[in-house]
């Protein structure tokens, strides 16, 4: 049992609802990600097959995609998927995106359920976004190496609330987003409704003390997307998908999820051009990328089936969100070390209800 005290001094939002809307909102998005991410340099691996044996076989398992070499449990191969922001700051390590992502062996199909980031967890006192991060960098208790590292613990813990094992796990950088359709030379993106954000927040000024400005003018600035056609670079694709604050309809959540989508559906059409599958610069920018902002466990052979399954499955994706009865909002207190958090409806700690819903969704 592992009991920290001290979780660090991680700045934590209160959620809408017991899984943030956000975490759904962006599953298919991370699952594209992770596809961009592994398929285009994949396609790059197969002018190397001739030179070296690993690769020939990851083109092998995608082809002939042999469910025995794969770890699974009752036809399925679990993927816990991570998103953090990354970067210098604190919590760059926080996970608040948990997907887990249930990729089925005999039949087309893909189950992707979001977990709370503000789930508590009583054996390391702390939430479990969280859990990477001290499987990462140790406790006060046990080092990285007897956690395991990040993926591992996150794992570990995680299979505790879920009630079923996790075989694999990939922690994604946000940052990434910007790098991948930089590196598939921009997308095209039809812009329909025009829209102006004026409180758009400038990267690396959030603390900025603006000389004295009360209002904090010095930290935003205007942007402005006119309709129409036109081809966005990875900075300016992030701005059209993260703004907050358009003006009129274009700044709502429904307006917002839009855009998201708009964007998903132009790195899909882009990315499934055989001029772009095929050219050995994106494959080596690809790899840059997977090698900068991907963490996994996952082997290359192992990718080759999972690359296979999941296109297969592409079509018939399932998204789930924990049941509001199973999880509830305890009153901010000491016990939780005075954070937003959410504990099963059963008592803290207490998985056994929502390891059930879990056994029942996942069909095992």
């Amino acid at each position: 049992m592992l009991d920290h005290s001290n979780t660090g001094s991680f700045v934590e939002r209160p959620e809408e609802s017991v899984v943030s809307r956000h975490q759904k909102r962006w599953g298919k998005i991370i699952l594209l990600t992770i596809l961009v991410l592994f398929l285009v340099p994949f396609f790059g691996v197969g002018l190397a097959v001739y030179k070296f044996p690993l690769a020939a076989k990851t083109v092998y398992n995608f082809i002939a995609s042999p469910a025995n070499q794969i770890a699974s449990n009752g036809g399925k191969t679990n993927i816990l998927v991570m998103g953090k922001s990354g970067g210098a700051h604190d919590g760059a390590d926080l996970t608040d995106t948990m997907i887990l992502v249930s990729v089925s062996l005999d039949r087309t199909e893909i189950k992707m359920i979001s977990i709370p980031r503000d789930i508590w967890i009583p054996e390391i006192r702390a939430k479990i976004n969280s859990a990477y991060y001290w499987g990462k960098q140790g406790t006060p208790y046990f080092t990285s190496q007897e956690t395991g590292g990040g993926i591992a613990f996150a794992k570990k813990i995680t299979e505790e609330v879920v009630g079923q094992p996790i075989q694999y796990g990939a922690v994604i950088d946000s940052s990434s987003f910007r790098d991948i359709i930089d590196a598939l030379g921009g997308i095209e993106v039809n812009v329909e409704n025009g829209f102006t954000d004026k409180l758009y927040p400038i990267e690396g000024r959030e603390n900025d003390t603006c000389e004295g400005d009360t209002t904090f003018t010095c930290r935003y600035e205007t942007i402005i997307f006119n309709p129409g056609v036109q081809t966005m670079n990875g900075g300016t694709a992030l701005k059209f998908v993260r703004s907050r604050h358009a003006e009129g309809t274009e700044g709502t959540d429904i307006a917002r999820e839009s855009r998201q989508q708009k964007i998903v559906g132009a790195i899909k059409e882009k990315i499934t051009q055989p001029k772009v599958l095929l050219n050995p610069k994106v494959d080596a920018a690809m790899l840059n990328i997977v090698k900068k902002y991907v963490e996994t466990d996952i082997d290359l052979p192992a990718s080759g089936i999972l690359i296979r399954l999941i296109l297969d499955g592409s079509k018939n994706i399932n998204q789930f969100l924990i049941p509001d009865g199973l999880l509830v909002n305890p009153p901010i207190s000491k016990a939780y070390d005075n954070l937003y958090v959410f504990t099963p409806k059963a008592g803290n700690g207490k998985w056994e209800e929502i390891n059930e819903w879990f056994t029942l969704i996942l069909g095992i």
